[in-house]
């Protein structure tokens, strides 16, 4: 939609368009938070790979800084952007997302 000149919000804020997984709890996540691989494939093939150490703003101070003009909760999700590769997905595509050393499966509704 934004090459048909949408703005972001409305290209990318459609209904069911950010669906999250469950959460890794802090003090299960080993490793650091700011070098972690990420990725995804779909239909087997990589879409996108990346690491949080590419990020243009490292993690901790990003939250500082949005929390001088956001209340920011336990549970609040920070969107901050994704690697290369976004397009689009199909009803019935395979998904599996890497983090951190797991992977999470799931079909495009």
């Amino acid at each position: 939609m934004n090459t048909a000149g949408q703005p972001s919000e409305t290209a990318k804020g459609f209904d069911n368009a950010c669906p999250i997984s469950g959460f890794i709890p802090v003090a299960a996540f080993c490793g650091d938070p700011q070098n972690t691989v990420i990725g995804l494939n779909v239909n087997g093939e990589v879409r996108q790979q990346g690491s949080t150490a590419d990020m243009l703003h490292p993690i901790v101070p990003l939250i500082a800084y949005m929390s001088r003009y956001f209340t920011l909760k336990a549970g609040d999700v920070v969107l901050t952007g994704t690697p290369a590769g976004v397009g689009p997905l199909l009803s019935g595509d395979e998904l599996a997302i890497r983090f951190n050393g797991e992977t999470l499966s799931t079909r495009g509704l």
